[in-house]
């Protein structure tokens, strides 16, 4: 884990990416996707640190917001913080969720369907 890394503009955590350690983070200016990435284009034009920070996020559509998973990460940091977030799924890889499987961009989140599953898995709470 990279704990300097946080969380990108959209909400995913890069600070327990498997990519990081090729990837500087969406801050850094060295991001390979910062010319084509909506949500870091949009918070930086509104002065954001992140959508979780936008009044407009609820209603926003057509970027990386529309995953389920990144839109609840990104709600979570509204509600509870980024470090809670990345403690959390720090925490919770320890216990055996993955944030990506090998060689992939997905995981165990990625297979709830609704932002209260992710919640719940993000505190511990496998569902059934």
């Amino acid at each position: 884990m990279r704990k300097e890394l946080g969380a990108a503009r959209c909400g995913l955590m890069c600070a327990v990416c498997s990519e990081n350690e090729h990837c500087a983070g969406c801050e850094s200016g060295e991001c390979r996707d910062r010319e084509w990435c909506v949500n870091r284009k949009c918070s930086m034009e509104k002065g954001l640190r992140g959508c979780w920070e936008c009044d407009k996020m609820d209603s926003c559509k057509g970027n990386m917001l529309d995953k389920p998973r990144i839109r609840a990460f990104s709600e979570y940091i509204r509600e509870f913080g980024e470090e809670r977030l990345r403690d959390r799924l720090c925490e919770n890889e320890k216990n055996g969720l993955r944030y990506h499987y090998d060689g992939q961009l997905v995981g165990d989140y990625d297979k709830c369907e609704s932002k209260d599953e992710i919640f719940a898995l993000i505190d511990g709470k496998r569902p059934r």
